[in-house]
């Protein structure tokens, strides 16, 4: 029942992530229809498997509910940042499911005692950590790269000036301007 539970609630996440890919694939950005969309798929499955984590008990239950709301919290975070289509609503999207996927840690730590729950919040703390900071990287990164390509174009038009100065009057005109064009 708990492994079939979890098939269904990973499958939830993984085609509302699948339809915000397909969007996103397909229209160059997800449309605000296709966010409410996927928001509102998400709101039903939550709603559906904790309904099924009802009818457990004692942590079971708790960890089923953790595990319903970070797969929501997945598919709404995904989508949002598919939408907004920023380095920092993607960045806010991966910290958003860390910090779901820690709670999640955290609930399955509550069965165990002793050392062995303080190991357990220990790795789910440090996954958590590693998560929160990949997210950061990632969007130091692709900035990085968008000012490298920027860089690399404005020497490229630096160049192709360059070649206009060996042409005198409209020639060089029409060169420069077509070297601007470029930007």
């Amino acid at each position: 029942m708990k492994k079939t539970l979890s098939m269904l609630i990973i499958a939830s996440a993984s085609f509302g992530f699948m339809a915000t890919s397909h969007a996103d694939n397909h229209q160059g950005k997800v449309t605000k229809a296709d966010y409410d969309a996927t928001k509102k798929r998400a709101d039903a499955d939550e709603k559906a498997a904790k309904a099924e984590c009802d009818k457990m008990s004692g942590n079971a239950k708790d960890v089923c509910k953790a595990e319903a709301k970070a797969a929501h919290t997945r598919t709404v975070a995904e989508s949002e940042a598919a939408y907004k289509g920023t380095d920092k609503a993607l960045q806010s999207a991966r910290k958003d499911i860390a910090d779901a996927d820690y709670k999640v840690a955290k609930e399955k730590c509550d069965d165990l005692s002793g050392n062995p729950k303080d190991v357990c919040e220990k790795e789910a703390k440090a996954k958590h950590e590693a998560a929160v900071a990949d997210a950061k990287a990632a969007r130091k990164v692709s900035e990085a790269r968008k000012d490298a390509a920027e860089d690399k174009k404005d020497a490229m038009i630096k160049v192709e000036k360059e070649k206009c100065d060996a042409l005198s009057g409209e020639a060089k005109s029409r060169c420069i301007g077509a070297a601007n064009d470029k930007r």
